[in-house]
């Protein structure tokens, strides 16, 4: 779980997101209620299992007061997929992805970003269902997905420290990293439907990212 200070810098805003006050920490609370009910039964019963009346009901919130947080459950659980972002990027900021040559620190990335996003298979699922809704609504929380996955990938091309203390904006990288991360992102999210569909395994994910990478001939500027 976050910290209520790091929780605060990405919570929606009140009032279905348009303007208003950040949230004070009795709805970081209620904020962290929803989105944990959610998880819980999004990983019991996948996307369908996520009904706002349920998650109204397991997190012991007003139906009503859930829509000043949330406009659907793709929302609450893009939400919850930022969180999952926000502790790979902890993890590369304090230790980048092992490997001596670009090609090697993408394969070593993309292989923890899978075990972490599957580590609960049907809550993976269901967040891969959210990011493929195309809801109108929740395309700015798509592209901020990318984004931050850009920014990931650029710190493994470039085998340098990832920093933390401007947001992510999808412009990081020259515009050959920005293509290479692009490219993986799409390999990495088609593969991820094939595992939530039981065509292959979680190694397999990995492995077709890595595959792409060394076709796309990944690697140092020294090489």
């Amino acid at each position: 779980m976050r910290s209520p200070a790091r929780s605060a810098a990405s919570a929606p805003r009140t009032g279905n997101g348009a303007g208003g006050q950040r949230l004070v920490a009795s709805q970081l609370k209620r904020l962290r209620r929803i989105v944990d009910a959610a998880t819980e039964l999004a990983e019991k019963g996948g996307f369908e299992g996520v009904k706002l009346r349920d998650v109204a009901e397991v997190s012991e919130v007003a139906l009503g007061t859930l829509y000043k947080y949330f406009r659907s459950k793709e929302d609450i659980l893009l939400f919850a997929l930022a969180e999952e972002v926000e502790r790979m990027e902890a993890t590369v900021a304090e230790r980048l992805p092992e490997g001596r040559s670009p090609l090697e620190r993408l394969t070593a990335f993309f292989q923890q970003s899978t075990r972490s996003l599957t580590r609960k298979p049907q809550f993976a699922r269901a967040v891969l269902r959210a990011l493929a809704s195309g809801d109108g609504e929740t395309a700015t929380k798509v592209a901020a997905f990318h984004d931050r996955m850009t920014r990931l990938i650029v710190a493994a091309l470039r085998g340098k420290p990832l920093d933390l203390a401007g947001p992510a904006t999808g412009t990081e990288g020259t515009a050959r990293e920005r293509e290479i991360a692009g490219v993986l992102q799409n390999v990495w999210f088609a593969s991820l439907v094939g595992w939530a569909g039981g065509l292959h395994s979680t190694r397999t994910v990995a492995d077709h990212v890595a595959t792409a990478a060394a076709l796309m001939r990944v690697r140092s500027k020294e090489d």
